[in-house]
């Protein structure tokens, strides 16, 4: 995982909110959040970004390393973490996830989207981690 800078996470970040935009408009809430992950991930490869998914994080204390310890939902252009959620409302404990795997990864910027809303832009949220 890289480091880039802020204009390209805005570009990066830009594009998948159009994304998600197109996908929810489409398919509507309701749905497993494997669905709309499937979707967005098509969306963004269509539109020429590396989209990987479930990605494996480690956890490392002292000398131990938990391999696994985390599952990442999306990662873009190995530079912006998707989480994808399906939720009432995001809570805390949501954003919290995010930061963690933006901490461990060393990245800057995470979205947190929760699919469960009648228009998704307001279920979108940016999660910042500086370094």
């Amino acid at each position: 995982m890289t480091h880039t800078d802020i204009p390209e996470l805005e570009r990066i970040a830009s594009e998948i909110v159009d994304a998600a935009v197109k996908v929810h408009s489409a398919l509507g809430p309701g749905l497993l959040e494997s669905a709309y992950q499937t979707c967005l991930s098509h969306e963004m490869m269509r539109r020429g970004h590396k989209v990987s998914t479930e990605v494996l994080l480690p956890l490392t204390y002292e000398d131990l390393t938990v391999e696994n310890a985390y599952r990442v939902d999306m990662l873009i252009d190995d530079q912006v973490i998707v989480e994808n959620k399906v939720t009432q409302n995001l809570l805390p404990i949501h954003r919290a996830q995010v930061f963690t795997y933006l901490k461990l990864t060393r990245m800057r910027l995470g979205l947190l989207i929760n699919w469960n809303t009648r228009l998704v832009k307001h279920g979108i949220k940016r999660v910042v981690y500086n370094k």
